[in-house]
């Protein structure tokens, strides 16, 4: 099969899927499409897109086959189900998950691909709605080497920084060490700006100029403006975020490891949840620090 040729299929049209889905379109490739809430695959149907109406009949149509989905259950179900991708999967092809998920789910799918004659690869991705749109996204992937070079003109048409790590799993952890590094980061940042408030700075000056010096990451530039505006709009759920901080905290603790920050943003995130505000941006941890300042006053 040339890569011209290929037909891919893509599971799961949310925030992130939408665009990712739509870059592959665009690029040329025929492309099968599935999500629960069918409306959200109208857009690329009007574009040339064909629905289909169950991962399996994706699987069955395509000769590779994406899904990011919500969690890992999600997962589980629609590779692992009486009539989930692998029981419909045409022989010889190429699955991938870049749903943020668990490495032993990652390495069981594996197998079970395996033992089908199919090839599957965990592929993780960071770089939220904005790196979706671009094109631009960080893939980190777990898997077969060959399966990784044959798909890879179709990983970049989504991303701008693609690795294989290891073996099937070794893409969910570096997805995990990656979260970590997000996680204490937010952490800092909302506590910068919560400073600079009641230090009587104007927080949006204090952050053009630290951003431009050590401190400068993406998130303190791309999200610290948003905390200062209270602009709490989704480029990525906080509770997909409490999500993926669980995997890494129960990973953490199977590895022996004490992740203090960790445990202290998963603390603060899971509150939002209670809160009602899990279907917000990951922004919205400014929100604790609002709280905690509104007690002190």
């Amino acid at each position: 099969m040339t890569e011209e040729k290929l037909s891919v299929g893509f599971i799961g049209l949310g925030i992130m899927g939408q665009h990712m889905a739509g870059h592959i379109l665009a690029a040329g490739h025929p492309l099968n499409i599935y999500n629960r809430t069918r409306a959200k695959g109208d857009a690329l149907v009007a574009k040339g897109a064909t629905w289909c109406d169950s991962p399996g009949a994706v699987a069955d149509a395509s000769d590779i086959t994406i899904t990011i989905v919500g969690y890992p259950a999600d997962v589980e179900q629609v590779y692992l189900g009486e009539d989930g991708i692998i029981a419909k999967a045409r022989p010889g092809s190429v699955l991938i998950d870049m749903t943020t998920s668990s490495p032993a789910l990652a390495g069981k799918i594996a197998q079970a691909a395996l033992a089908r004659g199919l090839s599957a690869l965990d592929a993780p991705v960071s770089g939220g709605d904005v790196g979706a749109k671009a094109g631009k996204l960080a893939i980190m992937l777990g898997g077969d080497a060959r399966a990784f070079e044959r798909v890879l003109p179709v990983l970049e048409l989504m991303g701008g920084n693609i690795a294989l790590m290891g073996k099937a799993g070794a893409g969910q952890h570096t997805k995990m060490a990656n979260q970590i590094a997000i996680a204490s980061t937010m952490l800092a940042v909302a506590e910068s700006i919560s400073y600079a408030r009641a230090a009587g700075l104007d927080p949006m000056q204090v952050l053009k100029v630290i951003g431009t010096g050590a401190a400068s990451s993406f998130l303190l530039n791309g999200l610290g403006p948003k905390m200062v505006d209270e602009d709490f709009a989704p480029g990525f759920f906080v509770h997909h975020f409490v999500k993926d901080m669980s995997i890494a905290l129960s990973e953490a603790e199977r590895l022996g490891l004490d992740l203090p920050g960790l445990s202290l943003a998963r603390s603060l995130y899971g509150k939002l949840v209670d809160d009602g505000f899990g279907e917000e941006g990951t922004q919205a941890l400014y929100r604790a620090y609002n709280a905690i300042h509104a007690e002190a006053g």
